[in-house]
C-alpha cells in the first residue's frame, strides 16, 4: 500500500532521467515479448480497421445492387476480419499483461535482493513502509505502464490509419465527424490527472485503515489489558470515514468527467448524420460510406480516450520507476572484500579481539573510543555498562553490521573486513533481546540458518537450548505452526527457540544480547540454564543487566564512554568497583519499575492504568 510520503495528493508526480532509465532497461530485457505484443496489436488493428471497409463494400455492392452472392462474399470477409481482430485482441492483451507481470516480478526480485544487501545504517534511517511501497505500489505503476506499450502503439496506429482512410473518402465529413474527438483526448487527460490524486489518497487512507486493524489484532493483549476497545473503535471509525471521503472524492471526479467524455463522441455522430445523410439523399455519397464513417467514429472513441490518459500514466510510471531506481542506486556500504580471506580451521577457534576500535553511528558522535577487548577461545565475557555505553555496538561490529572508523576487529587473527560476509556471519551466532520468529513451524524456525538440517540436529539444538521438553508437549511437536512473530508462545519459549536457532548454526562465536531482559523473572532461570549449556566451551559475548545472567560469564567487562574502565569476575567487581555496583543497582531499579507497571496495568481499570 502507499505510504503518506510517497505521493503528493495535489499534483502529478514528476519523473526524472533515473526513472526513465529503469523503464528503458526493463523494456530492453523484455523486448521480444513486448515486440510480440506490438505485432499482435498491429494485426488486431488491421482486422479492426478492415471491418468497416468491408461492411461499406457489402452495402454498396451487395445490398444496394441486390446481389445476394456479393452480400455473402463480403459477409464472409467481415467474419474473417472479425475473427482476426478477436484472436489478436487476446494475443495483444496476453503479451502485454504477461510481459508487464514479468517486469513487475523481475523488479521486485531485484529490489528485495538489493534491500537484503543494503547495510544496517540504511535501514536505520529508512522506514519499512517506504520500502514496502517501492516493492508494491510503485511497481504496480511501472507494470501499468508496460501493459500500455503494445496497447498504445496499436491504438495510435488505429487512430492514424482510420483518420487517413476517412480523409481520403471525404475530408469535410471527416472534420465534422472527428472534430469533437480531440476534446475527448483533452478531457481524458484532465480526468486522469484529477482522478490520480484521489486514488492515491484512497490507497493511502486504506493503508492507514489496514494499519489500525493490524495494530488492533497484533496488540489485542494491550488493547484488552487496558480496556481500550472503545479507543481503537474510535480510531477505526475515523480511518473508515477518511476512506469513505476519499472514495466519494474519486466518485465525484468520475461523475464530472465521464458524462462529458460520453457526450462528445455523440456530437460527431450528430453532425455525421446531418451532413452525411444529406449527402446520401443528394446522391453525393453512398449509404455504405455513411455507415463506414459511423463505425469509424465509434471505433476511434476508446483509443483516442486512452491516448489522452497514457501521457499521465507514463509520467506516473516513470516517477514510480524513479523511486525504485532510488533504492537500486543506493550502494551497499558493507560488502565482500575483493581479496577475501577464509577464517582458519582446526581446534581452539573463536579468538576475538577489538584493537583500538573507534566507532560512531554518525560523523558527529563517537560510541566507542579506543576500545581494546580480547576474548580467548572458549571464554565467555559479559559486557556491562549504563545505557549508551556501547555494549550493543560491540556486538554489532563483530558480525560486521557496521565497519569501524579506526582500529580493527578480528576473529582468529583475521580482520572481519577481509572475510566474505556469508562466512563471517555463519561464524557468529546472535540471540537478540527482541526475539523475532517467523510464521512457520518450530522446526523451520530452529533450522533457519540451515533449512536442510536433519531432525536429529534440530532436536539436539533444542535440547541444548532447553526447548525440547516444551516443544514435544505442543499439538504437533516440532511441526507446530507458531503464528506471526511467535506470539502464541511465552517470552521464555520464544527465547529458547531463538537460542536453539543460534546453536544449530554452530557458530565459533556466540553473542547473547540481553537474552533474558524481556523474559518473566520467574522463568529467567530456565533461560540461564539454557545459556550456560550452549556457552560451555564456546567463545561467548554476553550483554546483560541482571546479576544472575552476568555471573554466567567467565569474565566481566565494564564499559563507560566507549572504553573499558574495569574488568574481572562478577564477584571481584562487586567487591572492588563502585561504578559496577552503581550500574547493577540502576539496572535492578529499572527492572523493578517495569514489573510494577506491568502489575498495575494488569489489575487497574483503563483510566487508572492510563494515568
Amino acid at each position: 500500500m502507499v505510504v503518506a510520503e510517497q505521493m503528493s495528493t495535489e499534483a502529478e508526480p514528476k519523473a526524472t532521467a533515473a526513472g526513465w532509465a529503469v523503464l528503458l532497461d526493463t523494456v530492453k530485457r523484455q523486448r521480444k515479448g513486448v515486440a510480440a505484443g506490438v505485432i499482435a496489436g498491429l494485426l488486431w488493428t488491421a482486422g479492426k480497421v478492415a471491418v468497416p471497409l468491408l461492411v461499406q463494400q457489402g452495402i454498396d455492392r451487395g445490398i444496394e445492387q441486390r446481389n445476394v452472392d456479393s452480400i455473402l462474399r463480403w459477409a464472409a470477409l467481415v467474419a474473417i476480419a472479425g475473427l482476426i481482430s478477436a484472436l489478436f485482441s487476446g494475443a495483444r492483451r496476453y503479451f502485454a499483461i504477461s510481459e508487464a507481470r514479468y517486469a513487475e516480478r523481475w523488479l521486485r526480485d531485484r529490489i528485495y535482493a538489493h534491500i537484503q544487501r543494503l547495510h544496517f545504517a540504511y535501514h536505520d534511517k529508512t522506514q519499512a513502509g517506504q520500502l514496502m511501497s517501492r516493492g508494491n505500489t510503485d511497481l504496480q505503476q511501472v507494470q501499468n505502464l508496460i501493459v500500455m506499450i503494445p496497447l498504445t502503439i496499436s491504438n495510435a496506429v488505429t487512430v492514424l490509419s482510420v483518420t487517413i482512410i476517412m480523409l481520403l473518402a471525404d475530408p469535410l465529413l471527416t472534420l465534422l465527424a472527428l472534430g469533437s474527438l480531440p476534446l475527448v483526448n483533452v478531457f481524458g487527460r484532465m480526468f486522469s490527472q484529477r482522478l490520480f490524486p484521489s486514488m492515491m489518497r484512497l490507497q493511502e487512507e486504506s493503508a492507514q485503515l489496514a494499519s489500525v486493524v493490524d495494530e488492533s489484532v497484533q496488540g489485542v493483549r494491550v488493547v484488552k489489558g487496558f480496556g481500550s476497545e472503545r479507543v481503537q473503535e474510535s480510531r477505526l471509525s475515523r480511518e473508515a470515514d477518511d476512506v469513505y471521503d476519499a472514495a466519494i472524492a474519486a466518485a465525484r471526479t468520475r461523475a464530472t468527467y465521464l458524462p462529458v467524455m460520453e457526450l462528445l463522441p455523440n456530437v460527431g455522430l450528430v453532425l455525421l448524420l446531418l451532413y452525411g445523410g444529406t449527402q446520401v439523399i443528394n446522391g453525393n455519397m453512398t449509404v455504405g460510406t455513411l455507415v463506414q464513417f459511423y463505425f469509424y467514429v465509434v471505433l476511434l472513441v476508446p483509443p483516442v480516450r486512452m491516448l489522452g490518459m497514457i501521457i499521465a500514466q507514463a509520467q506516473r510510471g516513470a516517477a514510480a520507476a524513479e523511486r525504485v531506481a532510488d533504492v537500486l542506486s543506493t550502494a551497499p556500504e558493507i560488502v565482500d572484500p575483493r581479496n577475501a580471506v577464509s577464517l582458519p580451521t582446526g581446534d581452539h577457534l573463536g579468538d576475538v579481539r577489538f584493537e583500538g576500535v573507534r566507532f560512531g553511528y554518525s560523523d558527529t558522535d563517537l560510541v566507542l573510543d579506543g576500545l581494546d577487548l580480547h576474548l580467548a577461545p572458549g571464554q565467555s565475557v559479559a559486557l556491562v555498562g549504563s545505557t549508551g555505553s556501547g555494549k550493543s555496538t560491540v556486538a554489532k561490529l563483530l558480525p560486521r553490521f557496521y565497519d569501524v572508523r579506526e582500529g580493527r576487529v578480528t576473529i582468529d587473527g583475521v580482520d572481519v573486513r577481509n572475510v566474505r560476509l556469508p562466512e563471517l556471519r555463519r561464524a557468529v551466532g546472535l540471540v537478540f533481546e527482541d526475539t523475532f520468529l517467523f510464521s512457520d513451524t518450530i522446526a523451520a524456525n530452529i533450522s533457519f540458518a540451515d533449512p536442510h538440517a536433519s531432525r536429529a540436529a534440530i532436536e539436539r539444538a533444542a535440547r541444548l537450548a532447553g526447548a525440547h521438553d516444551f516443544i514435544v508437549t505442543m499439538p504437533d511437536g516440532y511441526g507446530t505452526q507458531i503464528g506471526e512473530r511467535g506470539f502464541g508462545l511465552s517470552g521464555g519459549q520464544r527465547q529458547r527457540i531463538a537460542i536453539a536457532r543460534a546453536v544449530l548454526a554452530d557458530p565459533r562465536v556466540l553473542i547473547l544480547d540481553d537474552a533474558t531482559s524481556s523474559v518473566d523473572p520467574s522463568k529467567e532461570h530456565e533461560i540461564r540454564a539454557a545459556m550456560a549449556e550452549v556457552m560451555e566451551g564456546r567463545t561467548t559475548l554476553v550483554i546483560a543487566h541482571r546479576p544472575a545472567t552476568i555471573a554466567l560469564a567467565d569474565r566481566v567487562v565494564l564499559l563507560d564512554g566507549g572504553r573499558i574502565v574495569a574488568e574481572g569476575t562478577h564477584t571481584e567487581l562487586l567487591e572492588t568497583d563502585a561504578r559496577y555496583r552503581a550500574v547493577l543497582a540502576h539496572a535492578e531499579a529499572q527492572a523493578v519499575d517495569v514489573e510494577a507497571v506491568d502489575v498495575a496495568a494488569a489489575v487497574a481499570g483503563p483510566t487508572e492504568a492510563a494515568v
